[in-house]
């Protein structure tokens, strides 16, 4: 059961394995966990639960039972389970809307392989805890259709809940109400109960919250954050000279000019956290009182500015690479250092003995392989996640299927992102991006392609299927011409008619297997002199060659041949196909439109056979041109030892199989027509390509890498008899 599994999921599989080899890697590199300033105040917080610290105090709730229980270490350690675990959530979301495997396996792969957010895992911080109920807001919206107002109340819920670990999650009521009006509005009386639950659930949350504030400080508010962090983004485009400002605000006005200004962090904690700063004040007046006033006054006057700082702050997380723009908070801050960062506060190593029972030391080979990996693309491209956000957007705009699915994650991850930059950039408050952009655009992506059109596996020949279509086996010519067709009846005559009786001087048999059509096409190929095998179900090209490949063999077959039932090859160049078999100089020939003739007419398959060619070539390490030209001949014993699992996108897998067994061979220039009738059975173009690439990389891992110094050979010394297939 475990290896079927790891066999369906093996994408995932892989991505999780990398995942868990980084987070075991920072484990043991930092110890007993990374402690920043913020962690600190998170540490001395548990015990007292202050709600006017500078973060909030959900976070503390979930810190302090794991520390009482094994210590800072221990934390990190469940905050990297928890990112696995993220990771399989997202996957298993995306596949439960239907995503196909290898796209959601790309969806989860930027939670479980962006170093970055290994790295705050590694932290003694809220991200992962907030990350989780992210996700748990996700299933709870778009796992199960139209959400019912108990669901959507406990979303509301959840979005409080968030709100505690981090303020900035107040922002996701927006896209949480967007999404339960927008997405679901046929019915008025029903989207009003789904929104106020989902409201309702909110204020019940931030009324307790803020109710715990006033009982312990004696005030309104809930973190005693939001007028330093207000502050920090409003005195970056502060134009004083212009400022209605009195004699306090004008304390609070910065002393660098316009375009000299430092940055947010600065001001909101370098400035405002100094207890001298910024002076003696006017009688009866507070700091945070004036700087209130100060930053309420930008706003109203300078509405513009302080929204083009936002914006531009917003852009900066969908920068191709990861950089530092002057006066960020510095991003080697979020990156794997070689020594252990922030020592130089006696905090620091105080938290660490204290909660994690050893002082603080770095382990130098694990943290070198981390740096290395962080600061040579181990990271998710600002790119990457702008072309998931286009991809979502455009499935809202364009898609009717999944349309609500893609919408809720992309404007939570929009919201929450544009929210945070409101107040001040970093990169660390860009991870929530890993968990929403990457999963809309394949919900998107999804809707915009379609239905996966790939089928399970095959069993080991012969299965249920294979076994019912061989009800007895003839007595072949030496060349077998095996054509799979699928309701091929009004093409399938000429492509009969022309084929040739003989072939250097070898008489040739043609077998047609019958893929479960529903048409005709089992009497006319009988009616043209071939051989058919009626297969009960259709299951796909590549079931139904294989099928003919092992019944022409046992028929006493030495040479198979294969073409398509649609004409667009020419059967005149089936001697020159075989000459190079009969020679002895190859043992598997195919033909290739790119160094012979094409009529094509689809510039995306046109671009698809030189992409695949290039990557077979990197794989095999020998140079291909066409992986996918359908004309080909082999050795019947070399046909029947590949491995086939694919029933539909075959061509590859067999091509690869043939070359992993040590088979020889060559590529000759030949002729592709356009069908002669009816049209392609292989879905879009896109879908097919993605689909095409997956069974090439999949047959290269079970032939080249997983099989590697176990490979049989396909030919005994004697060069007479094949080994077992499967």
């Amino acid at each position: 059961m475990i290896q079927r599994v790891l066999r369906k999921h093996w994408l995932l599989a892989v991505f999780l394995v990398a995942g868990l080899v980084l987070r075991v890697l920072a484990t043991v590199a930092y110890r007993p966990a990374i402690i920043y300033t913020d962690s600190v105040q998170y540490l001395t917080n548990m015990g007292k639960l202050s709600p006017d610290q500078l973060n909030p105090i959900g976070y503390d709730f979930v810190l302090g039972p794991l520390v009482a229980i094994g210590g800072l270490t221990f934390v990190v350690i469940v905050q990297h389970l928890a990112g696995l675990l993220l990771g399989v959530a997202i996957y298993a979301l995306a596949r439960r809307l239907t995503v196909y495997r290898w796209l959601a396996a790309f969806a989860a792969a930027p939670i479980l392989l962006d170093a970055y957010q290994v790295q705050i895992e590694q932290n003694i911080m809220a991200e992962t805890t907030f990350d989780v109920i992210l996700v748990a807001i996700l299933w709870l919206l778009l796992a199960k259709g139209v959400p019912s107002w108990g669901r959507a109340g406990v979303v509301g819920v959840l979005v409080g809940a968030a709100f505690t670990v981090r303020a900035i999650g107040l922002v996701l009521l927006i896209a949480v109400v967007l999404y339960l009006i927008v997405a679901w509005r046929k019915r008025r009386l029903d989207v009003v109960r789904r929104t106020a639950a989902a409201v309702a659930g909110f204020g019940v949350v931030f009324a307790a919250y803020a109710g715990y504030y006033h009982a312990e400080t004696g005030r309104w508010g809930f973190t005693g954050a939001e007028n330093q962090v207000l502050y920090g983004r409003t005195a970056t485009v502060a134009n004083c000279d212009k400022l209605p400002l009195n004699e306090g605000t004008r304390l609070f006005c910065p002393k660098e000019p316009l375009g000299q200004r430092l940055g947010v962090d600065s001001y909101a904690h370098n400035h405002y956290g100094d207890p001298n700063w910024p002076g003696p004040l006017p009688p009866g007046t507070t700091k945070r009182q004036l700087a209130t006033e100060f930053a309420h006054l930008v706003i109203k006057h300078q509405p513009l500015d302080v929204t083009w700082a936002a914006l531009k702050d917003f852009a900066k997380g969908f920068a191709p690479t990861r950089t530092t723009s002057p006066d960020d908070v510095p991003l080697d801050r979020w990156q794997f250092q070689l020594t252990y960062p922030n020592l130089k506060d006696p905090n620091t190593t105080e938290a660490a003995v204290k909660w994690g029972g050893s002082e603080p030391h770095v382990s130098h080979v694990p943290a070198v392989i981390l740096r290395a990996y962080q600061l040579h693309g181990g990271y998710t491209s600002g790119t990457l996640l702008a072309l998931c956000v286009l991809i979502a957007l455009a499935a809202v705009a364009r898609a009717k299927e999944f349309r609500s699915a893609t919408l809720f994650p992309v404007a939570a991850g929009v919201i929450l992102l544009l929210g945070s930059a409101a107040f001040e950039f970093s990169w660390r408050y860009q991870l929530p991006g890993l968990v929403f952009f990457p999963l809309a655009g394949a919900i998107g992506l999804r809707a915009l392609l379609g239905k996966d059109q790939a089928r399970p596996a095959m069993a080991d020949f012969p299965d249920a299927v294979d076994s019912e279509a061989i009800k007895d086996t003839p007595n072949f010519a030496p060349v077998v011409v095996v054509i799979a067709a699928y309701n091929e009846a009004d093409g399938i005559g000429p492509v009969l008619t022309d084929m040739p009786r003989t072939c250097a001087g070898l008489p040739v048999d043609v077998l047609v297997v019958v893929d479960g059509a529903t048409d005709n096409t089992a009497e006319i190929a009988r009616e043209h002199g071939a051989y058919v095998c009626v297969a009960p179900s259709n299951r796909g090209q590549g079931a139904a060659l294989r099928l003919g490949y092992h019944l022409a063999a046992q028929g006493g077959a030495q040479y198979v041949v294969t073409t398509d039932a649609d004409g667009q090859y020419d059967n005149g160049e089936l001697e020159t196909l075989l000459e190079p078999i009969l020679l002895d100089r190859a043992d598997f020939v195919t033909g290739s439109r790119r160094l012979g003739a094409e009529d094509a007419d689809s510039r995306l398959r046109w671009v698809g056979v030189r992409v695949f060619a290039v990557l077979a070539s990197i794989l095999t390490r020998k140079k291909l041109t066409d992986t996918s030209f359908g004309f080909r001949a082999m050795r019947a014993e070399l046909a029947t030892a590949v491995t086939l699992r694919e029933p539909q996108y075959q061509s590859s897998e067999l091509l690869l199989g043939a070359l992993a067994l040590g088979a020889r061979v060559v590529e000759l220039p030949m002729t592709m027509r356009r069908r002669g009738d009816g049209s392609s059975k292989k879905g879009p173009g896109v879908v097919y390509g993605a689909n095409y690439g997956r069974v090439m990389t999949t047959t290269w891992l079970r032939e080249y890498v997983l099989r590697r110094g176990r490979k049989q050979s396909w030919r005994t010394p004697a060069g007479r008899t094949a080994r077992t297939s499967q």
